[in-house]
């Protein structure tokens, strides 16, 4: 037996022994992924989060994730395999900064990604995540300022689709501002029949030529009901692993990213900090355990709350 089964196999028995559910995000790592009991991108784990009848929740993702599934499950005990698996843009936009920001504007109403700490949630008026983000800004009045923070090409590409001024946080996700458009265009010549997904955190050229523009999910179902047989897709790389079991008679192609890496694509390192070994040790030992301040909690379930209605 190798090591990835073997850890799997404990895994399983583990998960079964103490009434647990592992959930993880397409960005993780395959073996991960295969362990999993549901792998989805942020809003179908937060729905999943929210349903669970599960004692403990083990989140295979970064840290804003889990948190979000400890305020959605106060009563549960929430593991995180590697605290350190933080992101970007979380960690970018500070409570004390996002406050001074938020202050020089106080007739705006505020929407967040869900890709932001407790307290930031806690801040805002609604949070959203890549797949309901049009649909929420549509559903606010129209003559209704708003500020919409942290990634300002997601925010960017919701006011070009919207007709909304919102105004932006300047903040980006490492991976999605890691896209060579000279290399990409590069890869179309080569393969002049394919479609290309981007996500909606991509820089603008990128987005400007995508055939499809999505969260991680919409981008899967695309390429699934697309009659296409070639795409080029432009998130994290994980995503492919789950894609090429759903079209195996497909061909995927990651987009090509600046850095001269070993697949020359795009890979999330917060991601990549969970292994298969530390989702076993957190879940043998229940540690390290995601805790909420209580009151936090409260204040950054409302806007979340709002967002799961929305959904």
């Amino acid at each position: 037996m190798n090591t990835n089964s073997f850890y799997s196999s404990k895994i399983e028995e583990l998960k079964k022994n103490k009434n647990a559910i592992v959930l993880a995000h397409y960005y993780q790592e395959d073996a991960i992924q295969d362990v999993a009991d549901f792998v989805g991108d942020s809003l179908e784990l937060a729905k999943k989060a929210a349903q669970t009848d599960a004692d403990i929740i083990v989140f295979a993702g970064v840290y804003f994730m889990a948190e979000t599934a400890k305020i959605l499950n106060p009563s549960k005990k929430v593991l995180l395999p590697d605290p350190l698996a933080g992101c970007s843009l979380a960690d970018g936009c500070l409570p004390k900064d996002f406050a001074a920001f938020k202050a020089k504007y106080p007739n705006h109403k505020v929407v967040t990604y869900i890709n932001t700490s407790a307290a930031i949630k806690a801040m805002s008026d609604y949070v959203c995540t890549s797949s309901n983000a049009e649909k929420i800004i549509r559903s606010i009045p129209e003559d209704q300022p708003l500020i919409f923070a942290p990634d300002k090409n997601l925010g960017a590409y919701l006011n070009k689709i919207t007709g909304r001024n919102m105004v932006l946080w300047e903040g980006t996700c490492i991976v999605h501002e890691a896209f060579s458009l000279e290399k990409l265009i590069e890869l179309c010549l080569e393969y002049p029949e394919a479609k290309i997904v981007a996500h909606p955190e991509s820089e603008d050229p990128i987005l400007r030529i995508a055939h499809c523009i999505g969260s991680t999910s919409q981008m899967r179902n695309y390429i699934k009901n697309s009659s296409a047989d070639t795409f080029i897709v432009a998130t994290e790389v994980g995503i492919l692993h789950q894609l090429s079991k759903e079209v195996p008679h497909k061909k995927l192609l990651p987009a090509p990213s600046r850095e001269d890496n070993s697949c020359a694509c795009s890979e999330c390192a917060f991601m990549k900090m969970n292994t298969l070994e530390k989702v076993f040790h957190c879940l043998h030992n229940e540690t390290p355990e995601i805790k909420v301040d209580s009151s936090l909690s409260k204040q950054a379930l409302i806007p979340i709350e709002k967002m799961m209605q929305l959904s």
